[in-house]
């Protein structure tokens, strides 16, 4: 597995890496700073994976520690994005002790979180990988790692969906209700939102899924509808009109998601990879060299 994916700007990303390390060290690492005190004390760690998974964020890991000191050498031995197997060696990292000791577990907690996350979206995605139908991830994120989060998921294999509220609308069933209907929620926002975001309706019934047709949304999801109704739905909508793209969601899981995706939808939208998801088990080896 080798998805692509582009990582946000430094820039961005930086804020939150420094945020995380302060949030460790705190006012200093007494345990580091009093056994190393020579500034020529220099080791080599490696990381070494103790499942099988998709590795994700060796480029995030890297500048973790090369935040902490810009002369750390971190070299990835397994790609962004590929598989690894159970007592591989996924990174080599060389550089001073206290660096590598102080940038540990910002970088492992990173690494594993995202290993994690991709390494299950994958397993979503290889159920339906013979079938049109996309795994799309949601916002149901971690707060503070969407960016990341988001990242991991693409490289697992899925489509990311609006990283927040200003990337697309989504009408829901609480707007839905607030202004008391479907044709009243698009009209009032289609001449007010900016050229081009698309407008997508959150539909239960049938009914729902006819008014959202005859408004011309540009995304129908059919949102925990039996398979049954999903199979409806989709007639219906693409014997109207078949540029209309239509999403499925609501509790799918790896046990689900190719029924799910028979139905004939373009997407199915699942927060399961991230919100289910377990940490990649790695661990890092230290070995102390000497540099003059």
């Amino acid at each position: 597995m080798n998805q692509s994916a582009v990582l946000p700007p430094w820039v961005v990303l930086d804020p939150l890496l420094h945020g995380w390390l302060l949030e460790d060290i705190g006012r200093g690492d007494h345990t580091t700073q009093s056994l190393i005190t020579g500034k020529n004390e220099f080791g080599q760690a490696n990381w070494i994976a103790k499942q099988n998974g998709v590795i994700v964020g060796l480029p995030i890991a890297a500048r973790v520690f090369y935040l902490l000191n810009e002369g750390t050498s971190f070299t990835p031995i397994v790609g962004e994005g590929e598989t690894c197997h159970r007592g591989q060696l996924v990174a080599r990292i060389d550089g001073s002790l206290d660096t590598l000791l102080m940038g540990e577990r910002v970088a492992l907690n990173l690494a594993m979180r995202l290993s994690g996350i991709a390494t299950l979206t994958n397993q979503y995605v290889e159920k339906i990988a013979d079938l049109p139908a996309q795994l799309v991830d949601t916002r149901k994120t971690t707060p503070g790692l969407r960016l990341f989060e988001k990242y991991a998921s693409r490289l697992g294999g899925a489509i990311n969906h609006r990283l927040g509220l200003d990337d697309a609308v989504m009408i829901k069933d609480n707007h839905i209700a607030a202004v008391g209907g479907i044709a009243e929620a698009i009209n009032q926002i289609r001449y007010k939102i900016p050229y081009p975001l698309s407008i997508e309706v959150e539909t239960t019934t049938l009914a729902e899924v006819e008014a959202a047709i005859e408004q011309d949304a540009d995304i129908i999801m059919l949102d925990n509808m039996s398979l049954e109704s999903m199979c409806q739905a989709v007639q219906l909508i693409r014997s109207h009109q078949n540029q209309i793209k239509i999403e499925a969601s609501g509790n799918v899981t790896l046990e689900t998601i190719r029924a799910v995706a028979e139905t004939g939808v373009d997407f199915i939208s699942s927060s399961g990879p991230v919100t289910r998801s377990s940490w990649l088990d790695l661990s890092m080896n230290l070995e102390k060299s000497t540099s003059d």
